[in-house]
């Protein structure tokens, strides 16, 4: 499936019956580890993967950083993805970005923050990258927003250079890679229809043959 509709049909649910949750939710779940989705996410804490997409604790694997970003010497991000991979078996990983980020917002001001300007410094490259167009936008906040979903689509694609998701297409598993951007200020989230489920789909550099015997 690539929408995974019943995931945003879940998400609507949430969005409208939040405030009335039942307090002991969590106390009744039973728990489990056998998720079918890796979410690779923003520390946010106003983003919980389970809860927006109204899915039970232990469906959802997740991993969180600032700005959800996803660089190749970053062991604990790629450690996660293994795990998910080959360990659990997810079939699905979904990078999720959300509009608003002040990791991202703050990627694109010259302002010292300290030892996170080393962590923006992708996301610098990334403004650079598509400077021609986010200075085209003239007004500040929708200029942030474009960044934060060009940011999940670059991530996308940086999931899927990995040699553990190439691996994993490569052995036939089943696999997908997906974008998608969540709306704080209405609870919703947004599929930016970037979908990658086999290594054709990437340009023919990041493409990797495997180990030669």
């Amino acid at each position: 499936m690539r929408s995974l509709k019943h995931l945003f049909d879940n998400n609507r649910v949430w969005a409208a019956e939040m405030l009335q949750r039942d307090p002991q939710f969590f106390e009744k779940l039973v728990a489990q580890q056998t998720p079918q989705y890796l979410w690779i996410g923003c520390a946010d804490s106003r983003v919980p993967a389970n809860e927006i997409t109204g899915l039970m604790p232990g469906e959802v694997f997740v991993h969180r950083n600032i700005a959800n970003v996803v660089v190749h010497t970053d062991l604990n991000c790629l450690s996660v993805i293994q795990y998910a991979v080959e360990v659990l078996k997810v079939k699905h990983i979904i990078v999720c970005g959300h509009y608003g980020c002040g990791g991202v917002a703050a990627a694109m001001q010259t302002k010292e923050f300290g030892l996170i300007d080393n962590w923006l410094r992708h996301l610098k490259d990334l403004y650079q990258k598509h400077e021609a167009e986010l200075e085209g936008i003239e007004d500040t906040a929708l200029r942030l927003d474009r960044f934060c979903e060009l940011n999940v689509v670059d991530q996308v694609y940086h999931v899927c250079h990995t040699t553990i998701v190439q691996g994993a297409w490569r052995r036939g598993q089943e696999l997908a890679v997906h974008g998608w951007i969540y709306g704080i200020r209405d609870g919703m989230l947004k599929d930016l229809e970037v979908y990658v489920e086999s290594a054709d789909e990437l340009d023919a550099v990041y493409r990797m043959a495997g180990k030669r015997l």
